[in-house]
């Protein structure tokens, strides 16, 4: 099993911020990749996060294609349902079979 690195979660007002100074100061540089280095460490977070942030906040807004955060929060829903459903007929499953067992064991009556 391989580790999961910690990730850790910025407050929506971080990420606000972090996407309103890259596109408040985008043409100060000569490029994204540019910005988001000298703009993140002003925010205490990583280059990569700014852009992620700045990437899904495009796709909030209409201007790059891929799912929307509404969307994705959607799927997340849909996903954790799926799952204890899946559980619950797990365990309805079992249940029956446990009956259905002690009935075959049951003494026939006449």
């Amino acid at each position: 099993m391989t580790k999961r690195r910690f990730t850790p979660a910025y407050p929506a007002e971080l990420r606000d911020r972090g996407v309103r100074l890259f596109q408040e100061n985008r043409a100060a540089y000569t490029s994204d990749s540019a910005a988001y280095r000298a703009i993140a460490p002003k925010l205490g977070c990583s280059p990569d996060s700014l852009r992620v942030w700045c990437q899904q906040a495009e796709r909030d807004a209409g201007q790059r294609a891929g799912l929307t955060s509404a969307e994705k929060d959607r799927i997340k829903e849909l996903e954790r349902e799926n799952r204890e459903l899946r559980t619950a007929n797990e365990i309805l499953k079992k249940a029956s079979a446990y009956f259905a067992a002690a009935e075959l064991d049951r003494p026939f009556k006449r």
